[in-house]
């Protein structure tokens, strides 16, 4: 049995500055090893890793890219202590490590043949972007029924992907709603406002073929929560991931735990109904 506290030798491929402030860089990392690379290939949508830097430490970091695109890796990083500084200060050719994949997953077997919404807010979006890319794909795009995207951040400046978010506006096969908090913006042509009053409007109602899957900070899934309730979302059809309090990445230091429920083992997936079964601490 491999050592799951060894990393995967990796290199920086590709860094690009991901928010206007900058405080986000996306990075693209190649394995230096095939084999390694095979192995992680297997991850799902929604799961995370640990992005390792010897001597400084590690850091559970959600999965950017998509299991559909081979011969890379990519995560999102938000500058906001020693190991995320650290590796911001990084260049490309460095090598690092990354361990994983870990956590639970969407639950893709489960949601074939039926409607999606995805509904995210600031930087928490990146398990939600491998979602997106996983279910457009071609091989994919038929076993899933109407996608919707409600997602949202500050500011027009401080939205991730952008690109991607504006390029999957213009296809027929998936319905966009991006919004921020506010803006000064004359030429913004989107939605002004907070996600859960954006999800109330414009997200479909609930029928028993439609669910939806929720991730970004805890105040956001906090008020999403009520607004899809009223949508007539019931608590096993909104799945939310609790990409927080993670540690180890293997359920070994008890630091992530919601009662007996361990956030990077048993999670970070969950569905609102088996949240609702954890001490009241989400």
């Amino acid at each position: 049995m491999e050592n799951p506290y060894i990393p995967y030798p990796v290199v920086i491929d590709d860094i690009k500055i991901a928010t206007e402030d900058k405080s986000l860089k996306t990075f693209k990392f190649v394995f230096l090893n095939k084999q390694d690379e095979k192995k992680f290939s297997l991850y799902k949508a929604g799961q995370f890793a640990e992005l390792s830097i010897p001597g400084i430490g590690e850091i559970p970091i959600g999965i950017a890219s998509s299991p559909v695109e081979k011969g890379f890796v990519k995560f999102t990083v938000f500058k906001t202590g020693v190991v995320t500084s650290h590796l911001h200060n990084m260049k490309v050719g460095d090598i690092m490590g990354i361990r994983g994949p870990l956590g639970n997953w969407y639950p893709w077997d489960m949601l074939k043949g039926k409607n999606v919404v995805i509904i995210g807010g600031g930087f928490a979006f990146t398990t939600l972007r491998s979602s997106i890319i996983y279910m457009l794909d071609p091989a994919n795009r038929s076993q899933f029924g109407n996608i919707d995207v409600v997602y949202g951040a500050r500011t027009p400046g401080m939205l991730l992907y952008r690109d991607e978010l504006y390029e999957w506006e213009t296809r027929d096969d998936i319905n966009m709603h991006i919004t921020v908090d506010g803006t000064n913006d004359s030429d913004w042509k989107y939605n002004v406002g907070f996600v859960p009053a954006i999800v109330e409007k414009k997200a479909p109602k609930a029928d028993l073929n439609t669910y939806a899957i929720v991730c970004g900070p805890p105040i956001m899934i906090k008020f999403t929560e009520p607004a899809l309730k009223k949508l007539g979302y019931n608590e096993k059809q909104i799945i939310m991931s609790l990409e927080n309090r993670m540690k180890c990445g293997i359920g070994m230091c008890g630091r992530c735990n919601i009662g007996k429920e361990l956030v990077c083992k048993d999670g970070p997936v969950f569905t609102l109904e088996e949240i609702n079964k954890t001490p009241k601490e989400y």
